[in-house]
């Protein structure tokens, strides 16, 4: 009888300990089924904050001569715009007059969630250089940068599908501006004109870069040594 009551005892003690041990194990998967959900989350939010944040190098300037015409300063830039696969374009000089330096650009901003979303069209914003010019010049005298409804040389590299979808944008860039519906069609958030200014001199780097979600900035950087060493043997004293 005593025997009998012990291996009873014992096969409840098993099955109950089985069905705690599969409770735990059941618990277990299903907490970390939960993190790794939550992880993955994190990092795609995390992405998404990374695009929306992001910025892209469109164009360097330096100053590669500066002299003074009838107490006016005169200077020589050196502009480099970046194709969409990163690539450096061609080099153009231009020459403006005065200390500050306008640069202008047609700016095209897409719905946020294209950003996020890393939409292979709509995924970035996009800008159009169109003028450059000085603060002793007007923007109807200035120097024509991209001509605005052709295409540029930006798109080398692009994928083939992005340029006659930009380009259709240009074409009709400010239509876009008034027509709220046209915009809506196209993804776009806003379309504008915008500019970067500030006082160029010799030995720095301008660098201008175009948000994600928003639009263009200048800053500028000490020019390094190799530059320096180049445009000293372009223009030896």
């Amino acid at each position: 009888m005593l025997r009998a009551a012990f291996q009873f005892g014992l096969i409840v003690i098993l099955v109950l300990g089985g069905t705690i041990a599969l409770h735990w194990y059941s618990t277990h998967d299903e907490a970390q089924r939960k993190l790794a959900e939550a992880q993955a989350q994190t990092r795609k939010l995390e992405e998404v904050v990374q695009r929306l944040s992001d910025e892209k190098r469109v164009a360097e300037i330096i100053v590669t001569d500066d002299t003074m015409v009838d107490g006016v300063p005169r200077k020589t830039l050196l502009f480099v715009e970046y194709a969409r696969d990163g690539s450096s374009l061609p080099p153009r000089s231009f020459v403006i007059d005065g200390q500050m330096v306008h640069v202008d650009a047609m700016v095209i901003k897409f719905e946020r969630h294209f950003v996020s979303e890393n939409d292979p069209f709509r995924g970035h914003s996009i800008a159009l250089f169109t003028k450059i010019y000085g603060d002793h010049q007007t923007p109807e005298n200035a120097q024509m940068i991209d001509t605005p409804g052709k295409i540029p040389d930006i798109y080398r590299g692009a994928d083939p599908r992005v340029a006659p979808f930009e380009q259709g944008l240009w074409n009709d860039f400010w239509r876009l501006y008034d027509d709220e519906n046209f915009r809506a069609e196209h993804g776009v958030r806003a379309s504008s004109g915008q500019g970067v200014w500030g006082p160029f001199e010799q030995d720095k780097l301008y660098t201008i870069t175009l948000e994600a979600d928003g639009g263009l900035s200048l800053t500028s950087s000490p020019l390094k040594a190799i530059y320096r060493e180049a445009l000293k043997q372009r223009h030896p004293s």
